[in-house]
């Protein structure tokens, strides 16, 4: 387990992703661990941008953080979804999320969110090799107010 807050270069199961925060690299690690243990086929970072026909302005194209590859059935037939990791939804990324799932309704998104993360990290951090942890805000605060205590 290892600080990091930055985006950048991780190689995860072998592969090279750009994650732009811990918790995209955390959440393919994740996706990784799943992949190692039998419960999903494979995952594969950003592999694809959906484009939007027909709008003119703002948001015209959506790439998702990750697709992955699920074991369905008895048969084990594989079949995917889309993994969007979000800290926070701004406007913009509402939009994306909006106009994929408006244009695209065939395939299922799912937003992995701060909640998520609250609610698994404790236990992913202890199965889960290189897990990173993020500095959150109100942690900062708290690192300054006891630096001026002393």
């Amino acid at each position: 387990m290892r600080y990091n807050n930055k985006a950048g270069w991780r190689i995860i199961g072998g592969k090279k992703i750009y994650a732009r925060s811990c918790w995209e690299a955390n959440f393919a690690r994740w996706l990784q661990w799943q992949k190692e243990n039998g419960l999903i086929y494979d995952w594969e970072h950003e592999p694809k941008t959906f484009w939007f026909e027909g709008i003119k302005r703002g948001c015209v194209s959506y790439k998702p953080d990750f697709r992955v590859f699920s074991l369905v059935g008895e048969e084990r037939t594989i079949d995917h979804y889309w993994v969007e990791v979000k800290g926070w939804m701004d406007p913009k990324s509402a939009t994306k999320i909006k106009r994929f799932r408006k244009y695209f309704p065939e395939e299922e998104l799912v937003v992995v969110d701060k909640k998520w993360f609250a609610h698994n990290s404790v236990k992913l951090k202890l199965i889960i090799k290189d897990w990173e942890i993020g500095n959150a805000p109100q942690k900062r605060q708290k690192q300054k107010d006891n630096f001026w205590k002393h």
